[in-house]
């Protein structure tokens, strides 16, 4: 009897160390799959956690934000593991968050801002870039001129960028912002040069420079100058270190900088600071910023001379 009962704890014991672990569900929820960089940095985060073994599940409203409330409800319902919102505020789904909370759900946000109920936001310090920004464009254009504003106030990181252009713009009272335009998502590119054409026609060679609060409308931008104005002396910068942007500033083109966002960076830490969280720990703030990196002709090796 006593060794019967031995055999069954035995077996007992061996089908229990057969069973496969259930993976650790986590669902990346952003408006921005379109965005370049928003989408580098969603696939860089699925390629670490599925490193670690999860089951990352990407959801894209497509710039919907109602959208955006009724998946995060679902991914709540559904009783997700953790939620990774990318690109956008919590704020905007405050409700959802706080269910997410309720339900013992983990949120973490990339390239957000800090809000209640999200254990820690890790981004670019994006007021800072957007002081980065203004100071480099108003220091090549010696402190006076003409520019145009492109911004976009929806997403939380580009509009603290725009509050660092009106911080900056504070101190160069001989810079003045003679035309601007709210960037339509998806199809910022496009947009970016249509209303760029637009202004050209009506300011021409009064313009000295564009801001691009990102860098898909300053390459907007660009095409536009080079149908109708390439002889232009203007200089456009922008953020995010987008790769057509960088090509542009190799080939000398009206393009003179872009501030390169470490977005795998941001997904590494994201995924390091939900592991901790995941196992019972803090993560080690509820706020981190990556660095950004200027990208100049100089800084690519071309002399535009």
């Amino acid at each position: 009897m006593t060794n019967l009962k031995l055999s069954l704890t035995a077996l007992t014991l061996l089908a229990s160390t057969s069973l496969p672990a259930l993976a650790t569900d986590v669902n990346v929820v952003t408006p921005y799959m379109s965005s370049i960089p928003t989408n580098d940095m969603v696939q860089a985060f699925k390629a670490e956690g599925e490193a670690l073994g999860w089951d990352v599940t990407v959801i894209d409203t497509r710039n919907d934000f109602g959208q955006l409330a009724s998946r995060m409800e679902d991914t709540v319902n559904a009783g997700a593991d953790a939620i990774v919102l990318v690109s956008t505020s919590a704020e905007l789904v405050a409700d959802q968050v706080a269910m997410a909370a309720e339900a013992g759900i983990p949120v973490v946000s990339l390239d957000g801002v800090k809000a209640e109920n999200v254990a820690v936001n890790v981004t670019s310090n994006n007021f800072d870039l957007g002081v980065q920004l203004s100071e480099a464009l108003f220091t090549a254009l010696s402190g006076k001129g003409n520019i145009v504003k492109f911004f976009h106030s929806a997403h939380p990181g580009v509009h603290q960028r725009e509050l660092g252009l009106d911080a900056t713009l504070e101190n160069y009272p001989d810079i003045n912002v003679i035309a601007e335009h709210f960037v339509q998502v998806p199809g910022p590119v496009d947009d970016g040069r249509v209303a760029m054409e637009n202004i050209l026609r009506q300011y021409g060679d009064e313009i000295d420079g564009v801001w691009a609060a990102f860098d898909d409308p300053g390459i907007g931008a660009e095409l536009a100058f080079e149908s109708e104005a390439p002889d232009s002396d203007a200089i456009i910068m922008g953020i995010d270190g987008n790769e057509q942007a960088v090509d542009m500033i190799a080939s000398c083109t009206h393009y003179a900088l872009t501030l390169r966002q470490d977005f795998p960076g941001m997904a590494k830490i994201g995924v390091e600071q939900l592991e901790k969280i995941l196992n019972g720990e803090s993560p080690d703030s509820d706020e981190i910023f990556v660095p950004a990196v200027p990208i100049t002709a100089d800084s690519l090796g071309v002399s535009c001379e």
